[in-house]
């Protein structure tokens, strides 16, 4: 139905479904904070699994979209180069945030965690492509796996943080995750839930939209589907981590700002396992292109380079913000300047 569209009139729409995913992902932070408050989850928790998931589900819809129509490049690094993009994100809260380093003040074992659960996710594409080309009923056990340990690792989030074995050392810049007056665990969170469910429908459609918009210029720029998967449609879909997390920020939600973005790191790996259900011609790992692997190693390198910032919690850097912030900017526009060489 796109194609009757010319090229001005789809970047008009491609811009009017960003700002509806802008706007619905900025209410659901305020909404993600009061759930956080009322259920006892705490932010991390709340963060990661509730918010990180939700403002994934565009770019969900944008690859499982993209898998269906036999577009295995756009589909995997639509997902891949969200986790890098939503990654540099948190450098950008960071030079928000200028009491201390972003990384510091948001002190929460359950964001340590997830940053090696994330690895470790990222590791199984890396393995299923090496291995020979198998499937049961269309499916790479790699898919399955994913599924299986992003279910374990949430699990392990929620027990990590209700009977942690390590605590981070509390200084003047941590903040600590308090329920905001008016919200508490004694009051029902079923109508913010309703809610959030709701904005989430909303984000799902525009991701549509934007799916179909990115195959469009994949199609008529002649553009390689890596260069529109992992700078374009997965920007624009991560775009709801940037404003919620910027929007956690200034709540002085710090912990729902960090694990918003790393939760929905680790839950983009599942558009993996959805695009290989979705692609119908055999394993969706053999048949991506080579560059898509670039942007993998990126993820995981950024990955990397954020766990050991949590860990350091280096309490201000010489730029104003953590020197992993810097890293992960200069790592993040380093990559796009390959991406660009490479087409």
């Amino acid at each position: 139905m796109f194609d009757a569209f010319t090229l001005t009139a789809l970047l008009a729409i491609g811009g009017v479904a960003a700002v509806i995913v802008l706007i619905s992902g900025l209410r659901m932070t305020g909404l993600a904070d009061r759930i956080a408050d009322r259920t006892g989850f705490g932010e991390a928790l709340i963060g990661g699994v509730l918010l990180g998931g939700a403002t994934s589900f565009s770019g969900t819809v944008v690859s499982l979209t993209a898998a269906l129509d036999g577009r295995a490049s756009l589909a995997f690094s639509n997902g891949i180069g969200g986790i890098a993009a939503q990654t540099a994100f948190l450098a950008v809260a960071d030079l928000l945030y200028r009491r201390a380093n972003l990384e510091h003040a948001s002190a929460e074992l359950a964001n340590v965690f997830q940053c090696g659960q994330l690895l470790l996710l990222l590791s199984v594409p890396f393995a299923a492509y090496a291995a020979p080309e198998i499937a049961v009923f269309g499916v790479h056990p790699a898919s399955l796996a994913l599924a299986a340990i992003y279910g374990v690792g949430v699990v392990a989030t929620s027990r990590l943080r209700q009977s942690p074995m390590w605590r981070p050392v509390e200084t003047e810049e941590t903040r600590d995750d308090t329920p905001d007056e008016g919200d508490s665990p004694d009051q029902p969170a079923r109508g913010l839930i309703v809610q959030f469910v709701g904005l989430m429908l909303v984000m799902g459609s525009a991701g549509w939209v934007i799916s179909q918009v990115g195959a469009q210029l994949t199609d008529r720029l002649g553009l390689s589907a890596s260069l529109v998967g992992a700078l374009m449609t997965a920007v624009v879909t991560s775009l709801p981590e940037l404003v919620t997390t910027l929007a956690a920020v200034r709540r002085g939600a710090l912990q729902l700002a960090v694990g918003g973005i790393i939760g929905g790191n680790t839950f983009d790996t599942l558009f993996l396992t959805i695009s290989d259900i979705g692609y119908r011609e055999g394993s969706l790992y053999h048949a991506i292109e080579r560059s898509d692997l670039f942007w993998l190693a990126v993820a995981m390198i950024m990955t990397g380079v954020l766990m050991l910032g949590l860990l350091f919690r280096e309490k201000q850097g010489p730029a104003g913000i953590g020197r992993e912030s810097v890293l992960l900017l200069s790592i993040y526009f380093a990559a796009i300047a390959i991406q660009a060489m490479l087409g």
